[in-house]
């Protein structure tokens, strides 16, 4: 399914603008059909699965305790 650069943007929660500039950097594959810009949605999928997996990581490492240090024991 190929999607606008403002489609894109919503679909990214992301400014028009900023879709607009990785396009034209080529960051973002996209087809130009002669008036507008289309990309293809299904490029986003592995990525976004991929951030969602890193959030989880970082929230399990962050929700993590720490572990007691024996040297605060230590009575000198």
């Amino acid at each position: 399914m190929y999607l606008t650069i403002k489609e894109t943007a919503e679909h990214l929660s992301l400014k028009e603008q900023l879709v607009e500039t990785l396009v034209l950097q080529k960051r973002i594959r996209a087809i130009h059909d002669g008036e507008q810009y289309l990309i293809n949605k299904e490029q986003f999928t592995t990525h976004l699965e991929e951030v969602e997996t890193y959030r989880a990581q970082i929230l399990e490492y962050l929700n993590e305790p720490f572990p007691e240090d024996l040297d605060i024991k230590d009575e000198d």
